[in-house]
């Protein structure tokens, strides 16, 4: 049986936000998708980039995988390219003018690189996926004895830096940044607290919004005609 939580809450989405949004809807099919910003976000049920930007349809392009990784340009490698080929979708085909690598606290992921515990499972997909953070670890050093949650947050912030500079590697995406039509952040969610912290490009520091300031005004594109 199909999960009656997804049926009732489809119901509700028909009957509410699609009728208030119809003709956004109609628009999106009859002349395509435009989004100006893509995410980058963790598969993590809590960090839903849509939910937290409070973003329309057709407003984000949304990639997510474990941890909010994005690997270094490898076309020779055989696997792991769902991220790559989205970044290509997003760069190459709907020209967006803004990429955002989204972390958040208490993710799975790095938790489960820093232990490094047995493998879920014979495949290890996990293990093998996050082990791409490695240089991020490096970076901070030696992690001592207890694994704390002011290591925890390094290591997310950390991970996100090292997103950044694996987009750079990506000639699409360093051709458009040195020209100046793309723009590339890094941004951190708390789960508990609600609160977004953005990365200072100069300075590589996360901080919060300014007070005042809109984080939604960068994502919001005007109503189609």
């Amino acid at each position: 049986m199909f999960p009656n939580r997804l049926t009732e809450g489809y119901k509700s989405f028909l009957d509410g936000s699609f009728t208030a949004q119809r003709k956004r809807y109609q628009t999106l099919a009859e002349k395509g998708q435009r989004p100006e910003i893509m995410i980058v976000g963790c598969v993590d049920s809590r960090v839903s980039p849509e939910a937290i930007f409070d973003a329309a349809p057709g407003e984000l392009l949304v990639v997510r995988n474990v941890a909010n990784i994005v690997p270094r340009y490898e076309p020779e490698n055989e696997f792991q390219h769902g991220t790559s080929a989205a970044l290509e979708f997003g760069v190459q085909a709907l020209r967006v003018k803004h990429i955002v690598v989204l972390g958040h606290a208490s993710c799975g992921g790095i938790r489960a690189f820093a232990d490094d515990n047995e493998p879920l499972s014979p495949g290890d997909f996990i293990g093998r996926w996050m082990s791409q953070i490695a240089p991020a670890a490096e970076v901070l050093g030696p992690r001592g004895k207890d694994l704390t949650r002011d290591y925890l947050q390094a290591l997310e912030f950390a991970s996100v830096e090292l997103s950044l500079r694996n987009l750079m590697t990506f000639p699409c995406v360093r051709i458009l940044v040195e020209r100046g039509k793309l723009m590339l952040h890094g941004a951190y969610f708390g789960v508990a607290t609600g609160e977004l912290l953005v990365r200072d490009p100069e300075t590589g520091a996360f901080s919060a919004i300014a007070e005042g300031a809109n984080p939604l005004k960068m994502i919001r594109c005007e109503e189609s005609d």
